[in-house]
């Protein structure tokens, strides 16, 4: 005999395939809107990338896509954004990694950490380049003569970048203590006010993604004279690298989305492939090189991998030297 307790029992268990189809249904369906976040003002290499890539998803991942830019605190505000929002799948964040890699051992009050978003995939690979202005005189010309000149006009001796903390900020002040020059730090919230004041001759230097100075290297009104990555770029073949004039650096830097720390697999799953299908077209790949952007695509899990591997060789590196944002 059935008892109701029973009845009451079975009724549940018959339910429940239902109930979680009905849940994978809608973790997966197609949301109204969904956003990108940037953690930067409009107007750089990686705004443009991310409203091309909003573009490519836009009636596929959602019915409209758009982005969003959250500056300041070096692109902290954008990942706290993503934090503190609905991981339902529409809220994506792309940041460089030097907010997620570095930014934790170089500020002692971060308010986030890894466990705050999870890994979707690569979006690009950039080089940073020291680029100067109308701030020095033309005859700087290479990088012995910017250190020369520094050595010089003490009183001038300042760079920008992006961010304090950030990667350029660090090889900045690497660059800094190997030559032992006292080099001031300016910390900008993003790249494009920086080469703004680098354009107007309010900063000297500039330490950032060398996306940002290719339209103004082909004007001549930027110089750029060194790049940080461990070979020189494709975009700027004349510039020699850091290692070539004798200074032991050698660092790149990654773009990634990212969604809110609790998303389940299956919304990750969905980002990704939404993600690895906008990245990967052909007008997508060509258009990152209009703007320093190698362009690529990965699985969440090789971003995981990737993030984890370089936030573990800067806690090292970054113990080592003393660096912080502060510097």
């Amino acid at each position: 005999m059935t008892t109701r307790r029973c009845f009451t029992q079975l009724s549940a268990a018959a339910l429940l395939p239902s109930t979680w189809a009905f849940a994978a249904r809608a973790a997966t369906a197609m949301p109204d809107v969904a956003r990108i976040l940037i953690g930067f003002p409009a107007g750089g290499p990686i705004d443009a990338l991310a409203r091309r890539v909003a573009d490519r998803m836009r009636g596929k991942y959602a019915g409209a896509v758009v982005v969003e830019n959250k500056p300041g605190a070096g692109g902290q505000i954008g990942i706290l954004t993503l934090r503190d929002s609905a991981a339902d799948g529409t809220n994506l964040l792309i940041t460089p990694s030097s907010m997620l890699s570095i930014y934790p051992y170089t500020y002692p009050k971060l308010r986030y950490g890894l466990a705050d978003v999870t890994a979707v995939s690569v979006a690009a690979h950039t080089d940073h380049g020291l680029a100067v202005g109308p701030g020095v005189p033309d005859s700087v010309r290479t990088l012995a003569d910017f250190l020369a000149w520094f050595k010089a006009n003490p009183n001038n001796a300042n760079y920008g970048s992006p961010g304090a903390g950030s990667m350029p900020h660090m090889v900045g002040v690497l660059l800094s203590q190997i030559t032992q020059l006292d080099m001031r730090h300016i910390a900008y919230r993003g790249t494009v006010p920086g080469v703004q004041d680098l354009l107007g001759g309010q900063v000297p230097a500039f330490w950032g993604p060398i996306g940002d100075y290719l339209q103004h290297t082909k004007s001549g009104k930027l110089r750029v004279l060194a790049i940080a990555g461990g070979k020189r770029s494709v975009f700027l073949p004349q510039v020699p690298t850091l290692q070539e004039l004798g200074y032991p650096l050698k660092v790149s830097e990654w773009y990634g989305f990212f969604l809110p720390g609790k998303a389940a697999p299956e919304v990750v799953k969905r980002a990704s492939d939404a993600l690895q299908a906008a990245l990967t077209q052909p007008e997508v790949v060509d258009f990152g090189k209009q703007y320093g952007l190698e362009i690529r695509a990965s699985s969440a899990p090789e971003l995981a991998r990737m993030l984890q591997a370089d936030a573990d060789q800067w806690r090292g590196l970054i113990k080592q030297t003393g660096f912080t944002a502060e510097s």
